[in-house]
């Protein structure tokens, strides 16, 4: 994820933090010393931290009951709203999707009754106080877990229990209406959301808000998007009619190539038409502002860890590629030579004219 930067690695997943979750802390800690003084500024923030420490727990839960159907968690990221665990795929048994959707929340469960056990009292009114010092360490943190797996049960994308609810409508139904069923409803819960945040004055609810119903809509199009993709191979997506560039051409030749074309990236081939790179055209402009020399070779701003599949292979391993962060991903013939490539643009394209 942009502006995400690692902390190690957790259980074969790296834990990555993104940088707003920094200026949470800072605001956090701001608001309470400016309210009860530095003794309090130094036990929210530790709240804050002990909260996500919590949070980092729920979503590990989901990437270990995933790891049981064979899937991977690259990396979970401590975002100012929540953690974020990006699983190579959800499972689409049914049944095994409500495992991994009841993970999390049943992770911050056993946390509530162990903090129980360690004397933590719990009272429910305490709940419009979470944000003083009055309840107590411990029961303010018993009070968020409960919080957290109620508030993820909520039966709307993209909280976990959007999830079981899209499961149980795969028992009756197809995917697609499933998920998008399960995304109206994540995008009727934000705006309720939203509603509250403006109607209260609160900052995090809005943020909330907004975050669930661009999660939901992007949920429903990516279902929708691999409904269509396993009907589909590499040859029916790609671009064929493209300009490329050489290793030895300059950043001079390539902003005319962009002025020339429509084009966003530019494949680099060698001599014998192998594919060397991608130059793109943020990564030029990048160049640019940077007041790189004109005459300088694109060999010195090209991305080379492009994937490469073959003219038969299925559109789903193209989509997991482009999702994984590459600008393209290239189709060569058996004998290693770039005959075209594929964006998310183009792939976008073909899904509207063959998903109809």
């Amino acid at each position: 994820m942009v502006w995400s930067f690692p902390v190690g690695r957790i259980l074969g997943s790296e834990l990555r933090i993104h940088v707003t979750f920094f200026l949470l802390l800072a605001w956090v800690g701001f608001a309470a010393y400016s309210d009860q003084g530095m003794a309090a500024a130094v036990e929210n923030i530790a709240f804050v931290l002990a909260l996500f420490a919590c949070v980092v727990a729920h979503e590990f839960g989901h990437a270990l009951a995933a790891r049981r159907y064979g899937i991977r968690t690259p990396d979970i990221t401590l975002l100012p709203i929540g953690g974020l665990a990006r699983l190579e795929r959800m499972p689409e048994n049914p049944k095994q999707e409500i495992v991994v959707a009841l993970a999390g929340p049943m992770v911050n469960v056993v946390i509530w009754v162990v903090l129980l056990l360690a004397g933590a009292g719990i009272d429910l009114n305490d709940l419009a106080h979470i944000d003083s010092t009055g309840p107590g360490f411990l029961a303010r943190l018993a009070l968020v877990n409960v919080f957290l797996a109620v508030f993820n049960m909520i039966p709307a994308f993209p909280m976990d229990g959007g999830r079981v609810f899209r499961a149980v409508l795969c028992l009756t139904m197809d995917r697609v209406r499933a998920t998008r069923i399960a995304a109206t409803a994540g995008q009727l819960v934000a705006v309720l959301l939203g509603f509250a945040g403006l109607s209260t004055g609160n900052p995090v609810l809005v943020l909330v808000a907004v975050f669930v119903f661009v999660a939901a809509n992007a949920e429903s199009q990516d279902v929708a998007m691999r409904s269509v993709a396993r009907r589909l191979v590499a040859r029916d997506a790609m671009i064929t009619a493209f300009q490329a560039l050489t290793p030895e051409d300059t950043l001079d030749i390539a902003t005319g190539a962009v002025i020339r074309t429509t084009q966003h990236e530019f494949p680099v081939l060698d001599p014998q038409g192998a594919l060397v790179g991608f130059v793109t055209r943020d990564r030029l402009f990048a160049a640019l502002a940077q007041n790189e020399p004109r005459h300088a070779l694109v060999r010195s701003i090209m991305q080379t860890d492009i994937p490469v599949v073959a003219l038969g292979a299925g559109l789903e391993t193209v989509l997991d590629a482009l999702h994984n962060g590459a600008p393209a991903v290239a189709v060569h013939t058996a004998g290693g030579q770039m005959i075209g490539y594929i964006t998310r643009e183009n792939v976008g394209e073909l899904m509207v004219i063959r998903g109809r």
